[in-house]
């Protein structure tokens, strides 16, 4: 049998690399000699994230649409037509059994140059509002797996296979590791601890929020994992140390995210697709910050999947540095409140996603296990 080839998609931020990823390794899972390639957009965190994750990855030199008036936005029309060309030719060199996109600047040609040479398409759209690139594509994709239902309004029903979104590997059963988490973050077990994730790239809403709550929080007996993200870092580290023996840890990457969460007793969070599925997957009580700056606002509709439910808290973008720490405060001390979001944000959850997409490739590409 002729090894089964994959072309992957999915970059800009970590909502859309993490998935990605997360499905390679489930098709490296059941087909061990499966020839997996990435394409991403060259200068974006994917192409150093791929790579870190044992894949190759060729860029693109796509780039996104600025909202605001940009001399950049003169430049698209030429980068979208190379990058064109240069998937074009990535497929025809790679010839892949299937292509699959989920999200990012690169995925749009990438899936257009697949459908024009007839390679089965794979679409994985992680939001509850569907984004342009993959609306676009929806005509021509053989297959798209969503998070949330109610997605045929914006796709073709017998497309729609309703999956969930892949979320890493290494954050199941993280309740398991609480013991070896505080030691790993200098936490003591005797007093509450709140988990701050902007995303990949950091939320300056939620730093000037956190930045303005720390007395607070060392007023109640708080510890705190604040990841800040590149640009708030410095600030975040400067205020942080003041209060050195107060556990509170400012870092801008959190590498062992797994960790992370089963230290945390509370979570803030943006409400990216990505977030979402993994805040559902480990069943944690959160509070979240919906991104006003992303198309459609997406992430807003993303949180009311789960506050309708109450399965987590909601504090608006413009009203955070107000309300946001008094808000986790008074989460931290209603433990019925937290069973409560625990219990609706876990019945939310599903569970082996990538496992279930995987086997979607390999259905397109009529290849038997």
């Amino acid at each position: 049998m002729k090894p089964l080839k994959v072309i992957l998609s999915g970059g800009g931020t970590g909502g859309h690399i993490f998935p990605a990823v997360s499905i390679a390794n489930e098709i490296k899972k059941l087909v061990p000699q499966a020839d997996i390639l990435f394409v991403g957009a060259l200068g974006k965190m994917e192409m150093e994230k791929v790579p870190n994750a044992g894949y190759k990855i060729i860029g693109v030199p796509i780039a996104g649409l600025q909202r605001s008036f940009s001399l950049s936005n003169l430049k698209l029309p030429f980068l979208i037509l190379m990058s064109l060309y240069r998937t074009r030719k990535i497929i025809k060199d790679f010839q892949p059994d299937v292509v699959v996109g989920t999200g990012g600047y690169a995925s749009g040609p990438l899936l257009k140059a697949a459908v024009h040479f007839d390679v089965p398409a794979l679409l994985q759209e992680q939001n509850s509002y569907a984004g342009i690139t993959n609306k676009l594509l929806a005509k021509r994709a053989s297959k798209i797996c969503v998070a949330y239902e109610g997605m045929e309004k914006f796709f073709p029903k017998e497309k729609i296979l309703l999956t969930g979104n892949p979320v890493r590997q290494d954050l199941k059963n993280v309740k398991q590791l609480r013991h070896e988490a505080l030691n790993f973050f200098k936490l003591s077990p005797d007093k509450k601890v709140i988990l701050v994730i902007g995303g990949s790239l950091g939320a300056r809403t939620i730093n000037l929020a956190v930045g303005v709550g720390l007395q607070k929080l060392i007023e109640n007996n708080i510890q705190l994992i604040w990841q800040t993200g590149k640009g708030y870092y410095t600030t975040a580290k400067q205020q942080t140390e003041m209060h050195s023996d107060k556990q509170l840890y400012a870092m801008e990457f959190i590498s062992r995210m797994d960790l992370a969460y089963a230290a945390a007793d509370i979570v803030i969070s943006r409400a990216g697709a990505s977030s979402v599925s993994e805040l559902c997957n480990i069943g944690i009580p959160s509070i979240l910050v919906p991104s006003p700056n992303v198309a459609e606002d997406h992430q807003t509709k993303n949180a009311m999947a789960l506050v309708n439910k109450q399965a987590a808290l909601l504090v608006r973008d413009d009203e955070a540095q107000s309300t946001l720490i008094h808000t986790a405060i008074a989460l931290l001390n209603n433990t019925a409140q937290q069973v409560t979001l625990t219990n609706n944000i876990s019945s939310l959850a599903f569970q082996d996603s990538a496992n279930v997409i995987a086997l979607e490739v390999l259905k397109l590409a009529n290849y038997s296990l």
